[in-house]
């Protein structure tokens, strides 16, 4: 019977799981609480939250790009030229054949698609693997980075670069409903996954190589540096949110602050640079000062913005009524999508947007906290860290309280790449989320079928059977009795696989087999039987382990897996 003990070790995470009745243990800290009993419950996990809210967006994004894109003609063919009528731009035909409706189509189901890939099953295997000489870990860094550079010098080849407002930041497909793409969208996601895989690699050697300067982090930083350059070329934003998101990766990767303020004089002098390469940089920085100087010419467009914000009032004109779409407000479907969200839905319009964005920053900063991985928690940490920073900075420019600044508010500018990019980075932000351990499953007293729990843990079951070999939440099939002898046969160096452990008990346990289907009561007796009778088949068992034992073993596991992740 030591294999049923085994299989419970291999497949349940050691969390300190609260028994029935056991109201003087504390609750630890959880990521998501399933209360079994009378009154069932299931908390919203934080990845729906982020869903939700990237749903939202995209929604309010489609409908206010249409109302934004409404245009002005004759009434009619033979009429006075001077008459002239707002085409709206909001109705069924107009939403279901634009093309920002089919970037919403391909963004969600980029989104979902992502949310379901085993993410962390892949890099719990990219952990293991070791890349080998020439170059190894640096090598792959350093390949990679000449990659993203190669894709971003495209949009300088004749032939498919595409230039827009005196900027080339696009290349042409001449695929149908996606004619261009943007390299630097893909290229600022890209570049978040990076470093986050390569700074926990470093993090994970004994000597903490991010600590390092030469040898650990002025290699990633020149690197991301380098992709950034080609990128501030075109686009001094999205180059400088590359930057300052790496730099939230490396130091949440354990790399210090004293190395960081080396690179401190060269970022200036680089940013400066590229103000004064650009007049108009300078222009626009001058104009934030003072938007009334010229009213007409260089402050006509932070002027119109400020307008349209304060235009709509608590309650806004009406989707579809505003005024200053019509010729007054530039790139009103792109950068500056929220100043008609203010005028035609209101203050209130503009309150959903922001608890929108801030629900997902929230739950994605909660979802980071939690991950035990240290290149998950680093790629979660980057991809909310850029999503917040991006819409921060384009609310601050739309209500003039910063220098204008072409930069997208992400999931509702019109913009097919950044959509989807952006949706397929969140959908990895929720599989990392789905695939968390719990911490804890809490049991009501009065509850006798623990069917459910088995239920409610089947979200999880990945991160359980990729977790280090432990004991704990798995036994609530079990009463305490049979979690000491589990907990004993586990931890037995006489221990052997039990060959007579059968595929359909394996499924029940890894959380495959459903508590519905008809055979699976018979499956947790039979389960529940060869363990308790383990005296007749191992006469010279191991002792039941105390609950002070179980306790320790706890501890000690805990702080093996601090010092793993740290």
């Amino acid at each position: 019977m030591h294999g049923i003990g085994r299989v419970l070790a291999r497949i349940i995470p050691r969390s300190g799981l609260i028994h029935a009745g056991d109201s003087s243990t504390t609750p630890p800290r959880i990521s998501s609480r399933f209360v079994i009993g009378a009154d069932e419950m299931i908390m919203v996990r934080s990845g729906h939250v982020v869903m939700l809210c990237a749903l939202v967006l995209l929604t309010i994004g489609v409908v206010m790009v249409q109302s934004a894109g409404m245009s002005v003609r004759p009434l009619a063919p033979d009429a006075d030229p001077t008459a002239a009528a707002a085409v709206s731009g909001v109705s069924i035909k107009s939403l279901l054949t634009s093309r920002t409706s089919l970037y919403l189509l391909i963004a969600v189901g980029a989104m979902a698609f992502a949310s379901r890939l085993p993410v962390r099953r892949i890099a719990n295997r990219l952990e293991r693997v070791v890349w080998f000489k020439p170059g190894g870990d640096l090598g792959v860094l350093v390949l990679a980075s000449l990659m993203l550079i190669a894709m971003l010098v495209l949009v300088y080849v004749p032939g498919i670069a595409r230039v827009e407002n005196g900027s080339a930041r696009w290349i042409t497909l001449h695929l149908p409903g996606l004619e261009s793409i943007q390299p630097s969208e893909i290229a600022k996601w890209a570049i978040i996954v990076l470093v986050a895989w390569y700074a926990a690699r470093l993090g994970s050697y004994k000597e903490h190589r991010l600590k390092k300067f030469f040898t650990g982090l002025l290699p990633v930083c020149l690197c991301a540096g380098l992709v950034a350059t080609v990128v501030i070329k075109e686009d001094l934003g999205t180059g400088a949110l590359m930057l300052l998101a790496t730099a939230i990766v490396l130091l949440a990767g354990g790399a210090r602050w004293a190395h960081f303020a080396a690179f401190i004089p060269f970022a200036l002098l680089g940013l400066v640079g590229a103000i004064i390469a650009a007049p108009y940089r300078v222009t626009r920085i001058t104009t934030f000062l003072n938007p009334y100087a010229d009213p007409a010419g260089d402050g006509y467009h932070m002027i119109q913005s400020m307008s349209t914000v304060a235009g709509g009032g608590i309650f806004g004109r009406g989707l579809g009524n505003g005024l200053q779409k019509f010729g007054y407000l530039p790139e009103d479907t792109t950068d500056f999508l929220f100043a008609v969200v203010c005028e035609e839905l209101g203050l209130i319009g503009a309150v959903i947007v922001v608890s929108a964005y801030a629900g997902i920053v929230w739950s994605g900063t909660s979802i980071a906290m939690r991950e035990r991985s240290k290149p998950l928690q680093l790629i979660v940490l980057g991809v909310i860290a850029t999503f917040g920073v991006q819409a921060l900075i384009n609310l601050v420019v739309v209500t003039g309280l910063g220098p204008t600044k072409g930069i997208a508010l992400p999931l509702m500018s019109s913009g097919g790449t950044g959509w989807i990019m952006t949706a397929f980075m969140l959908g990895l932000v929720v599989s990392i989320n789905r695939t968390q351990e719990y911490s804890a499953l809490y049991i009501d007293d009065a509850q006798e079928d623990n069917d459910a729990a088995i239920y409610a843990l089947r979200a999880s079951r990945g991160s359980m059977i990729e977790a280090k070999p432990t004991l704990a939440d798995r036994a609530v099939l079990f009463d305490q009795q049979v979690m000491d002898t589990a907990f004993a046969f586990a931890h037995s160096d006489e221990a052997q696989p039990d060959p007579d452990v059968q595929d359909d008990e394996m499924a029940l346990l890894l959380g495959e087999t459903s508590p519905e289907e008809e055979h699976a009561p018979g499956l947790i007796a039979r389960l529940r039987d060869r363990i308790a009778g383990r005296d007749e088949d191992q006469p010279h068992q191991p002792e039941p382990v105390s609950m002070s034992a179980r306790q320790a073993g706890y501890s000690e596991d805990e702080s093996e897996r601090a010092d793993l992740f740290s």
